[in-house]
């Protein structure tokens, strides 16, 4: 049982060593935004003789790159998505994102919803209801799966878990382009 743990372990380095560049190129590839790239890592991918099991999550990496690029292009030329919601926290906002998410920081670790509207961010879930107004989100901060709320204090921050790349990706650039734009003071 130990030397077939020690056979395991050599073909799973090898695997990762030929997947820790691959996963570099993607990473840039989200920095660039560029839709061509997605093409291009996917033979790559291909190319690594991979089985489906070794590149399950490098797929589904490709397709929230995929997801992220159309909606790049979309929001750079100023269109939001626009998102049907009859969840009764939205109110009359318009919705732009709604994804299922958990707080992985919370000690309960609520599962619920994760929703930007153009004022805030609203997270409903287990006993917790949170609202960030968009005024009050001083960064945000994607990485894997996560996207990352960090207040304006710099001491308060809301990490969501997201269930896939494509939600973590495209929940990322709303919520930097929607916490950047320009506020109107409310008399």
């Amino acid at each position: 049982m130990h030397l077939f743990g020690w056979f395991r372990k050599q073909q799973t380095s090898s695997a990762d060593a030929k997947l820790g560049k691959w996963r570099r190129q993607w990473q840039a590839a989200v920095t660039t935004a560029d839709p061509s790239a997605v093409a291009a890592l996917a033979t790559e991918l291909e190319s690594l003789g991979l089985s489906e099991d070794e590149t399950e999550i490098e797929r589904e990496m490709l397709d929230g790159l995929t997801d992220f690029t159309q909606l790049r292009g979309k929001v750079d030329a100023g269109q939001f998505p626009i998102v049907q919601t009859g969840h009764r926290v939205v109110g009359t906002d318009v919705c732009h994102f709604s994804t299922p998410c958990s707080m992985p920081d919370d000690p309960a670790q609520p599962s619920g919803r994760l929703i930007f509207t153009a004022g805030r961010v609203i997270f409903t879930g287990g006993a917790r209801a949170l609202t960030i107004p968009w005024h009050m989100v001083a960064d945000v901060v994607q990485q894997e799966r996560d996207v990352a709320l960090v207040r304006h204090d710099r001491e308060t921050f809301y990490r969501f878990r997201c269930n896939n790349y494509s939600d973590a990706l495209c929940g990322g650039l709303l919520a930097r382009t929607l916490s950047a734009r320009p506020r109107t003071r409310q008399s």
